[in-house]
């Protein structure tokens, strides 16, 4: 299946302004203080939440969609808005090397320094890729951002508006201490049915791993703790032993996990996996998503 999908300029800025290497420029003005929107503050009440709680940020490039968590008064993370992405680039699996145009997946964490206010792209913040362990893989790529303007390389794209309101809830959780925010950036929604379909990905043992993390927020809705071992995310998990030290290509040694989180993973998965086992008895096919370069909300095409 053959996705041919053209990109959406906004205003004066052409495609050739991005650089192969990211995102980034700057330009000064002071879009970063923008309030709020009240429609979004009234939102937040009413699901239990202030603007001082914390964030989490979930992307999906397949449907291109990323989504606003923010943690309620029982301490739980709960969906606040979607997005769409008007732009993302390159091909469903991961960014490994600069220049390939791929927009990262992963787990990456946002501090206050990766925020750019001055962004030429509106408003932006750098996912902080290469994370740890795409550091140990030798993977490279610099200026990865989620950012507005509605073009991107090897970046996701916002319109102004919606990258505006992401920018202002995160600056208020920074501004009532949060040391920073995950980002997890999926190839698509981790579903029994996208399961299915992407089956023969040679991403396959890579995207496994990913859904283990997508299975960790959802059961406790609450973001994982992520650590790297033997080549793979592990997720709510620690050395048995205080002094040792987790390394991202050693073998991982004995690790303490958290009992209650992983009996709901577990639970989880062995109801999906009987659905994906389901859905491949009764013919669905297994497929392969190729793009002409990335992908694009529904509501941004002709």
């Amino acid at each position: 299946m053959r996705t041919h999908i053209r990109a959406v300029l906004f205003g004066t800025m052409a495609a050739g302004a991005i650089a192969l290497t990211g995102c980034s420029s700057t330009v000064s003005e002071r879009r970063d203080l923008a309030p709020i929107p009240a429609a979004l503050l009234t939102e937040m009440q009413g699901r239990g939440m202030t603007p001082a709680d914390p964030i989490v940020i979930r992307i999906f490039k397949e449907e291109s969609e990323l989504e606003l968590w923010k943690r309620d008064r029982s301490g739980r993370y709960v969906l606040l808005k979607t997005y769409p992405l008007c732009r993302w680039s390159g091909q469903l699996g991961p960014k490994r090397r600069e220049g390939d145009r791929q927009a990262p997946e992963g787990f990456y964490t946002v501090r206050r320094q990766q925020m750019n206010p001055n962004s030429q792209f509106h408003l932006s913040f750098d996912l902080g890729f290469p994370n740890t362990l795409e550091r140990a893989q030798g993977f490279t790529g610099t200026s990865l951002m989620v950012h507005g303007a509605c073009t991107s390389s090897g970046c996701f794209a916002m319109t102004d508006a919606g990258v505006a309101e992401v920018y202002a809830v995160a600056r208020e959780a920074f501004a009532a201490g949060a040391e920073s925010f995950q980002v997890q950036s999926f190839p698509f929604r981790m579903t029994p049915r996208n399961l299915a379909r992407h089956r023969r990905s040679t991403h396959q043992a890579f995207w496994t791993n990913l859904r283990e993390g997508n299975d960790h927020f959802l059961a406790s809705q609450r973001p994982p703790e992520v650590t790297t071992c033997g080549g793979r995310y592990r997720f709510n998990a620690r050395a048995s032993d205080q002094a040792t030290r987790l390394d991202p290509l050693r073998p991982c040694p004995e690790l303490q996990l958290d009992a209650t989180i992983e009996a709901a993973v577990l639970a989880r998965r062995q109801t999906d996996d009987a659905d994906v086992r389901q859905l491949v008895a009764t013919g669905l096919p297994a497929i392969r998503v190729e793009f002409t370069d990335g992908g694009m909300h529904g509501s941004f095409r002709d």
